[in-house]
Formats: structure tokens, sequence, C-alpha cells
């Protein structure tokens, strides 16, 4: 390890993440799992992102909504997965003190996704629930207003994070239990009086969480009563199906994040955290574009018709 001498103190100038040594003998496994993982989270998020941009029939406040979350899925996950990746392929990996601070990035686009996922529930309450005034309160200002504003508020809050974690001294053991540079691991590891930073961090969690997930469960119980009064028992039953994989993916994401961020925890719970963060930060972008997006009629229409012009092309 490579150490700096400062006012008489030995500073920490890389560390050393485990990731899932704990496992050794299924690494390889978890490698080509994650690796596959990976390949299909892009290619899903990619192609969502593509549709809505290129494809006039998705230039609407849903698919506007859904493209911003397809991309910010992209940012989301290759902030972790590739340094995953490198944790597999060899025993500990090294990551700078620096570098280690810039991927929490990772925490302020974490932040947007709870904002994000809010308004994507708003908008589906809005159509369901208020169709005759959905054109007007989901207008193009409106949209860009909810879509700008989510952003803002996540990388916000992972700047002031980063920031505060900028300004910590690292002066002891510098291997971090995880699989990426998560906040308590990290803080756990410091030399410096934590408190302030602890408490900062909690409350920003709390905030980016619990209002998001009370407001989109509003939103779920307002859609599920009106879709009780479909008169159509197809049409109940898709609506149902549609909503209730909605909600399953939104709570695991949100109970996931409160778990890790919020709830005080002991620390006999280090690994079960491990399989929470990868709930938020691997499998949550890897369903998202599924359950949200590519179930959508439209855009399998629009999938089929991309297919059969390049069978076409190929033909030809």
């Amino acid at each position: 390890m490579r150490r700096t001498e400062q006012e008489n103190k030995t500073a920490v100038v890389e560390f050393f993440i485990l990731g899932f040594q704990s496992i050794p003998d299924v690494q390889f496994m978890l490698f080509l799992i994650f690796l596959v993982i990976y390949i299909i989270t892009l290619l899903r998020n990619l192609l969502v992102v593509v549709l809505v941009v290129t494809d006039d029939n998705f230039h609407n406040p849903m698919f506007f909504f859904l493209g911003n979350l397809s991309f910010l899925d992209t940012c989301y996950t290759s902030t972790i997965l590739p340094r995953i990746l490198g944790t597999f392929l060899t025993d500990k990996y090294v990551i700078s003190l620096h570098g280690c601070f810039l991927q929490y990035f990772f925490t302020g686009l974490a932040g947007a996704e709870c904002c994000l996922l809010t308004v994507t529930s708003y908008d589906r309450y809005t159509a369901t629930c208020k169709p005759l005034h959905y054109t007007a309160i989901m207008n193009s200002r409106g949209c860009l207003q909810l879509a700008a504003g989510s952003w803002l508020t996540g990388l916000l809050a992972g700047a002031v994070v980063t920031s505060l974690m900028s300004q910590l001294t690292f002066c002891g053991p510098n291997e971090i239990d995880h699989f990426f540079c998560d906040f308590a691991p990290v803080v756990k590891l410091s030399c410096s009086d934590t408190h302030w930073i602890e408490l900062v961090t909690f409350a920003l969690a709390s905030l980016l969480t619990l209002p998001p997930f009370l407001l989109t469960l509003i939103s779920y119980v307002y859609i599920s009563n009106t879709v009780l009064r479909i008169s159509s028992s197809v049409g109940r039953h898709k609506a149902f199906s549609t909503s209730s994989s909605h909600f399953t993916v939104v709570t695991v994401f949100y109970g996931t994040l409160i778990f890790v961020y919020v709830v005080p925890k002991p620390t006999t719970f280090g690994n079960l955290h491990k399989v929470f963060s990868v709930c938020y930060t691997v499998l949550t972008p890897l369903v998202n574009p599924l359950i949200y997006s590519l179930r959508n009629s439209n855009i399998k229409k629009a999938l089929r018709a991309v297919v059969n012009k390049y069978r076409g092309f190929a033909k030809a």
C-alpha cells in the first residue's frame, strides 16, 4: 500500500475493495453472472433511450420520463458494475482515495432515481385517475421541470456527500468490506470525527427515500382504486398486472435503500447489506426497462418494425 507522510501521520491514499471474497469458490461464476447482467442492462436501457429519442410516437410525457429513467439507469449501473467485475478478476480491487470519492457520483444518481420513480408514478396516477386533465397537468414545461428537478435534487445530494467525504482523513485500515465505495464501510475506516457527516447523510437519505416512497405508495393506492372501477375484467386484470409489477419493483428499490441507509442496524448485518446493495445497484436497473417500457405494446410494435426493417435489408 502506498502511503504519504503528512503532519507526522500516515495517510491512506488507496483502498482495497474486498468484494465477495467471503465466497471464493464461486468468484468466476459470479463474474459471468454480473457481466451478463451488465450487458443486458446496458442494451435494454439504451434501446429504450434510442426509441424514445428517435421515434415520434414516443414523444409524450410517459415515455419522456421513461427515457430519462433508462438513461439514468445506464449511468447508474455503469458507476458500480465495472468495479464489481474488477473485484472478481483480482483478489483485491485497488482504488485510489480520489477514485473512491468519485464513485459517490452513484449517490447522486440513486437520489435522482428515487425522485424520478416518484415522478413516473405521479404521471401514471394523473393518466389513470385524471385523464381529462392529463394534458393540461403534464404539459411540456411541467415535464421538463419535474425531470430537471429530479436530476438536480439527486446530484446536489450526491455533491454534498462527496464534499463531506473528501474532508475525512484515513490513516488506519484500508480494506473496504463491500463491492464498491459505499458510505458506511468507508466512513468506518476514517480516523476523523464522522458524527456530522453521518447525521447529514442520514437526513439526506431519509428525505430522498421516505417521502418519495410514501408519495409513490399513495399514487398506486389511487390507481388501484380507479382500476377496480373498470367494468371489463380483462382490462382490470391487465391494469392490475401492470400496476402490481411497477409497485413491486419500486418497493424493492426503496425498501433496500431504506434498510441500508436509514434504518439503524448492528454491524453484524454486513453481508446482508451486500445482498441488499445488489438489489438497488444491479437488479433495479436490470428490470426497470422490462417492467416500465419493454412490456408496453407501442414499444413492442416499434421493436417489431425495427426487426422487420433490418430483416428486409438483410434479404436485399
